[in-house]
């Protein structure tokens, strides 16, 4: 039984939901209304020139690093069979658990004068030589290699989600033209998987754009780092706003660009024949480089990082007496957990409303909703700043007429900003998991249930809920760990006094003793590792016979 009112209770809460994710990105327009004359000939001659084109190398950098490490080791453990290979399956997606600030903090204080691996080389040589030998992190090659290193399990996992399902007519026809195994990976294979290789790369640039820590920290001045220090530093918050107006247009172009990518490329597969291509078996030399090649990546991108971790955590005392990181563990699970509880119930509504009543509205409700995933943290919080202000305002002005208490700062002081940024950030995570979760789930069962007399809500609650729970159950275990991770909205909108395990982290690597932070920054990448090894449970797809 169809229920008008709940449908149209669901389609408008969908509507407030996409109204709020495009909340902070009105909320920066206005903001970049107010002139800020004296601001601008610093930032033209001395902050844009180079904070564009170190955003455009990085991005350009950072790209090209995923691209091969992840297009050549999704194709390497997709199409051939080695001795190792089994492993890299679980391994290879593992460097996801990695923050990329966690990554730079770790391999600056590697590689700096009298760091470990300094200490190591002085064994063997002068420490003059030592030090020529250490190559320079704190650069943009440097953060273009560790940034790279973290994401580019980003274009694996999407490229092999690709080259896993080849159908061997393909490789078949390639062969009776006389093309080999590099011919065929580089003329068919790598056209076919461009569409997701083009999602792969929006995700790494995005990924990028966002990132503040790691940039910030090996002295690279991307846009992202040039906004905070104009709100924070130069204390303009319309020059910020207006530096953030280019970020969105960069990343209007990246999602232009990933949509191209994309464009005119259809895959069909032989229905009188899908067979897949088997796998090529590699033995000898040929296996063992292919272990290493898809290995080294992993290694250095998340078990260098974790070992050192647990080295320094170890020496500190793992279990701490130091009662702060347990309290900024307490503070950061809150957080996330009361966040990850209030994006779930927000995305089931929204993909519900579709389902229950397909709209205009209620499609564009779903798009704008996703949208928020692709907003800087940064740039989230900018946004974020005039309207949760604006409500404290409104809160206290009511108390006033009521003759009240003022409240002060309820919305940022209570954490409720910061809530409603990674609901708004990360509100595509859901959306994502539960849209695939429907998908699974005939139309047939809802048609049969209205034919019985069930309410839309009874539906939902006996038959689309239990079916829903995988889903549900991985949006939960990814939102969580995403909120953990994110550092440049919680910097900027936590509670006075207060810090997470992320800004905890931030503020000991600002001081340059980041090793005393280890202990939080495991914690992070313990919490990490169990989604990241969700993502890949599903065993590998069956191959034709070879």
């Amino acid at each position: 039984m169809k229920s008008p009112r709940i449908q149209l209770a669901a389609t408008t809460i969908a509507a407030l939901a996409a109204l709020a994710v495009a909340a902070p990105v009105i909320s920066i327009a206005v903001l970049a209304l107010q002139p800020v004359p004296d601001l601008w000939p610093h930032l033209m001659a001395y902050v844009l020139p180079q904070a564009l084109r170190d955003t455009a190398l990085l991005l350009l950098g950072v790209g090209a690093v995923a691209l091969g490490i992840g297009a050549g080791a999704a194709w390497l453990i997709s199409s051939h069979d080695f001795r190792g290979r089994s492993l890299l399956i679980w391994l290879t997606p593992l460097p996801l658990a990695i923050p990329t600030y966690l990554a730079a903090y770790v391999y600056a204080d590697l590689f700096e004068p009298l760091g470990l691996v300094h200490r190591a080389l002085a064994t063997a040589m002068p420490l003059t030589d030592a030090i020529r030998w250490l190559p320079n992190l704190r650069s943009l090659p440097g953060a273009i290699l560790v940034i790279g290193l973290v994401l580019y399990p980003y274009v694996y996992l999407s490229a092999r989600a690709m080259f896993q399902h080849r159908s061997a007519d393909f490789a078949e026809a390639a062969k009776v033209l006389g093309a080999g195994g590099w011919t065929t990976f580089r003329r068919v294979s790598l056209p076919m998987a461009r569409p997701a290789l083009a999602v792969g790369l929006a995700l790494v640039s995005l990924e990028t754009l966002n990132d503040i820590g790691a940039s910030e920290y090996l002295g690279v001045r991307t846009l992202t780092v040039s906004i905070f220090t104009t709100w924070l530093n130069r204390g303009s918050l319309a020059g910020a706003a207006q530096l953030s107006l280019f970020m969105l247009a960069i990343i209007a172009v990246l999602i232009l660009m990933e949509r191209a990518g994309r464009r005119d490329v259809s895959v069909e597969f032989s229905a009188e024949n899908p067979r897949l291509s088997p796998r090529t078996p590699l033995k000898g030399i040929k296996g063992w480089l292919a272990f290493t090649a898809c290995a080294i990546p992993a290694l250095l991108g998340f078990a260098v990082p974790l070992l050192y971790l647990l080295r320094e955590s170890l020496r500190r005392g793992l279990l701490s007496s130091e009662t702060s990181v347990w309290r900024d563990a307490g503070h950061t699970i809150a957080l996330a957990a009361i966040a990850t509880a209030a994006a779930l119930l927000l995305g089931l509504i929204v993909i519900v409303a579709q389902r229950w009543r397909s709209s205009r509205l209620a499609d564009v409700s779903l798009a704008v909703a996703q949208a928020g995933y692709a907003l800087p943290g940064l740039v989230l919080a900018l946004g974020l700043l005039a309207p949760v202000l604006a409500i404290d305002g409104a809160l206290n002005t009511l108390a006033g007429w009521l003759q009240q208490g003022s409240p002060g700062l309820v919305m940022v002081g209570s954490g409720a900003a910061l809530v409603i940024a990674y609901v708004i950030r990360f509100l595509a995570v859901p959306t994502g998991f539960i849209k695939a979760g429907f998908e699974r789930i005939p139309v047939d069962y809802d048609d049969s249930a209205r034919s019985v007399g069930a309410a839309d809500l009874t539906t939902l609650r006996r038959i689309q809920l239990p079916l829903l729970r995988p889903a549900l159950l991985g949006a939960a275990i990814v939102l969580f760990v995403d909120c953990l991770k994110e550092l440049p909205a919680t910097l900027l909108l936590r509670p006075l006094n207060v810090e997470t395990l992320a800004t905890s982290i931030y503020q000991y690597a600002s001081r340059g003793s980041f090793e005393e932070g280890a202990l939080a920054a495991l914690l992070i990448v313990a919490a990490s590792i169990p989604p990241v090894m969700w993502l890949t449970r599903f065993s590998d797809v069956p191959q034709g016979p070879a």
